[in-house]
């Protein structure tokens, strides 16, 4: 039962976090909440940092998920730039870094978001690398952008997924040189294989992009301190006055793992295992957004999904398992992205390997299409591209597990919402 006598406590200041907060208090929770972030900004959301707020369109005040003064009418007990560096679940604690403090919980949500993993290789310490995760970051490579593109400079790009392409995006916008190195063929390889990767390949290249495929970068080369080049294992040498590292995350699992919660191993995509009300192998710890690994049922899989949707949509669900709601959280994963005129969204589930066939609906020429990665005649996932307003049909199809007939599919004249059976 819960009671105004309980403490919760929140670990991590991001979307996920702050939206639980949010729903402990709209669900009618009147014990003390406490949302610890080790950021001195207020929670924000993180899609613009690559978006909008990277190419100066958005204001800095649009990113923050509620105004300031939310928090202390809510009577959430916000600690901003504070970390905590221990958790104690036998004696139901965590202890704030800076000072030693330990606060007592009734229940305990980790939402430690990711961090950006980091190159591994000589020059890394030079002033002109870059990563892009929070707001600070965001703030300082807008002014590089600008900067590259009033004096012609170059911007290399280590890794083509959806942050390396929408900064390359930005960047072109703003007027730099872009070069992209990646390991894979195509962009975005894990998320939508070869077939729909070689057309992000040609929209970037379109708008001036240099891709150079199967390759990481070994060193970055500099003098002064300063970026002058960046070398790849095969030799290559490209030039570059700023590299951003865009290699992905590393979900950031110390606390769980010194707890003693279970984790799930990094080759599986790592995480805090969840059940399917997102509770830890601890009873009373609950874990949410991107940091939380949790059995998907639709897929039968254990997924960690890194988007806004999940973060949107994780911490409020956390919030209602710990006050004792019975839920299951199986929400179809969706993301979406903008790159120069393109406006995407994906829901599913497909990577490379689980499907036996790409169907497309409209026209790719012209970049208005839907595709669909079946199995079995099965819709796995399906991306529209610049088609609006079809994300619910698309995830009726892929929930209904229905076989669909492949050319209905592909008609655009056909309704959606008529296959789903």
């Amino acid at each position: 039962m819960v009671d105004a006598d309980q403490t919760f406590v929140i670990v991590g200041g991001g979307l996920a976090g702050a939206k639980a907060a949010e729903t402990l208090r709209t669900e009618g929770f009147t014990g003390r909440v406490i949302l610890i972030c080790d950021e001195r900004d207020h929670p924000y959301e993180r899609p613009p940092l690559s978006k909008g707020y990277l190419l100066g369109k958005e204001e800095r005040d649009s990113v923050f998920v509620h105004e300031p003064a939310w928090y202390a009418r809510n009577d959430i007990e916000l600690h901003l730039g504070q970390t905590v560096d221990a958790i104690d679940p036998a004696a139901k604690t965590v202890r704030f870094g800076d000072d030693g403090t330990l606060v007592r919980y009734d229940k305990l949500l980790l939402a430690t978001g990711a961090e950006p993993r980091r190159l591994d290789i000589p020059g890394t310490g030079l002033a002109g690398v870059h990563h892009l995760r929070r707001l600070a970051h965001a703030e300082r490579l807008k002014g590089v952008l600008a900067a590259l593109g009033r004096d012609n400079g170059h911007l290399v790009i280590a890794g083509a997924g959806w942050i390396g392409l929408e900064v390359a995006a930005a960047a072109r916008e703003y007027g730099a040189e872009v070069t992209v190195v990646a390991p894979q063929p195509t962009p975005l390889y894990g998320v939508f294989g070869p077939e729909i990767g070689q057309i992000f390949t040609d929209l970037h290249a379109e708008r001036g992009v240099r891709f150079h495929f199967g390759t990481r970068l070994t060193e970055i080369i500099g003098q002064d301190g300063m970026v002058l080049a960046a070398r790849t294992e095969d030799g290559e040498e490209h030039p570059a006055h700023d590299v951003l590292a865009a290699i992905g995350a590393a979900p950031r699992t110390s606390l769980a793992e010194a707890a003693g919660l279970t984790l799930v191993d990094r080759s599986q995509g790592g995480g805090i295992a969840v059940d399917e009300q997102l509770r830890t192998s601890d009873p009373d710890i609950y874990a949410a957004g991107d940091a939380a690994a949790f059995h998907h049922a639709l897929f039968d899989v254990r997924l960690r999904v890194e988007h806004w949707a999940n973060a949107l949509n994780g911490g409020p669900a956390a919030a209602r398992s710990m006050l004792g709601r019975e839920l299951t959280y199986d929400r179809v994963p969706y993301f979406f992205s903008d790159q120069y005129a393109v406006g995407l969204e994906y829901s599913g589930w497909a990577p490379p390997g689980s499907y036996d066939q790409v169907v497309i609906r409209g026209d790719v020429g012209k970049r208005q299409f839907i595709a669909f990665w079946m199995k079995e005649g099965r819709v796995l996932a399906g991306m529209n591209v610049n088609v609006w307003d079809v994300t619910e049909p698309i995830q009726q199809l892929i929930r209904s597990k229905a076989q669909v007939g492949m050319e209905a599919l592909a008609d655009p004249h056909v309704p959606l919402d008529s296959l789903v059976s």
